[in-house]
């Protein structure tokens, strides 16, 4: 099997074999922490601009299959496992990864020691470099990978998000767990109309959406203010996306205007921006948080949910953050009082706000999931309940 590299811009190599497409492709690589998920990973576009390291040894045993998709094609910009598995064990599964990533022209590596790199980059950071598999030279790639831009102050949104507006009805169906939250498939009305911005966005939150009875209209990043008004919801939603939420100002701008008009809940890249328009500032993490097993813990409950992540950047809180406060804390804003509702308890971050004053929420992770636990996926029914107070 052809041999490849993995540079990165820090001098580091490691060798490999060659898989997906042949060719050669730059990013910032990061490390995902999920055992399943791939596809879902694959297509998640706050990839945009990374290359995906996955810890999990085993990839691709389970397929490939359209049902699993989270938009409409693969955003990463190259993907790093220990094995690739040829031979699939999935009823569902309609082809395997190598056929995915070769199709949609996607550079990878296997058979390096993940482990080795996943410990590199939690204590040197994740950084930019290069999967090639057509130039074995060393010093050639390790060049590269120090040339190659980096994310912060990009605006990425601009390259994932959708060309035009459009609706979305769709719900989870069968795939909703019983416990979970009960949409219009059974038994409840389609009743408050959400406009979503799309900044790089989940489909699956999406079905959550509809799940919980909202009429979704999508619209693209750089939607105004003015535009958002005119089409008259119940409330506004901010999703997820990659890149740096600093290099989007004409989506904080649209925000700031919208606080105190409707009930809005933000989500990742969509908290990070509603926290910049509240006045907050923002900063990048270390390595990031990339998997389906991070532990959070509620300010006001103190109950910990496992979530669901993916973020290089994140929120300051009103100070250094080094153990489990005793109550939330709070910051004034130019909006009033705001309170930090939730901390990662990896590394207690902020992972969590809420408006005194305006009917404003928003969450760092996911609680969408897919891939994920389902333990938050209440914020959808707490959506809908701002909606309802605003209409009382």
């Amino acid at each position: 099997m052809k041999k490849a590299l993995l540079a990165l811009a820090d001098g580091t190599v490691f060798e490999g074999r060659a898989l997906g497409y042949e060719g050669e492709t730059v990013g910032e690589v990061v490390f995902n922490t999920a055992m399943t998920g791939y596809q879902e990973v694959l297509t998640d576009p706050s990839y945009k601009g990374q290359i995906i390291t996955m810890t999990c040894p085993h990839i691709g045993n389970y397929g490939v299959t359209s049902e699993d998709m989270e938009s409409r094609k693969l955003w990463a910009e190259g993907f790093v496992v220990l094995e690739a598995s040829r031979l699939v064990s999935n009823w569902r599964s309609q082809r395997t990864i190598q056929e995915m990533l070769e199709e949609a022209k996607v550079v990878a590596i296997e058979g390096i020691d993940t482990r080795a790199l996943t410990r590199h980059l939690r204590e040197h950071g994740s950084q930019q470099g290069i999967i090639t598999h057509l130039d074995l030279d060393r010093a050639r790639a390790v060049g590269r990978a120090k040339q190659a831009p980096g994310i912060i102050g990009r605006d990425l949104a601009r390259e994932v998000t959708c060309a035009r507006s459009y609706e979305w009805t769709t719900g989870s169906g069968d795939w909703i767990p019983v416990s979970s939250t009960k949409g219009p498939s059974n038994g409840r009305s389609t009743r408050w109309r959400v406009v979503a911005y799309d900044f790089g966005l989940k489909q699956n939150i999406l079905r959550r959406l509809v799940d919980v009875g909202c009429q979704v209209t999508v619209v693209p990043a750089a939607t105004s203010a003015a535009e958002v008004v005119a089409l008259q919801p119940d409330g506004v939603f901010l999703s997820n996306g990659p890149g740096d939420p600093e290099g989007v100002p004409y989506a904080v701008k649209a925000v700031e205007e919208l606080i105190g008009r409707f009930p809005i809940f933000g989500i990742c890249f969509g908290h990070q921006v509603l926290c910049l328009a509240l006045g907050l500032k923002t900063y990048k993490l270390k390595f990031g948080h990339h998997g389906a097993n991070h532990p959070v813990i509620d300010l006001g409950t103190r109950k910990v949910t496992i979530t669901s992540q993916n973020h290089n950047f994140a929120v300051h809180g009103p100070g250094p953050i080094r153990e489990v406060p005793k109550t939330p804390p709070v910051v004034d804003t130019r909006y009033g009082t705001l309170s930090f509702t939730h901390i990662s308890l990896n590394d207690y971050s902020i992972e969590g706000m809420v408006c005194m004053d305006h009917p404003v929420f928003s969450v760092q992770y996911h609680p969408e999931a897919r891939p994920g636990p389902h333990d938050a996926a209440y914020l959808f029914e707490e959506f809908v309940r701002l909606m309802e107070k605003q209409h009382a």
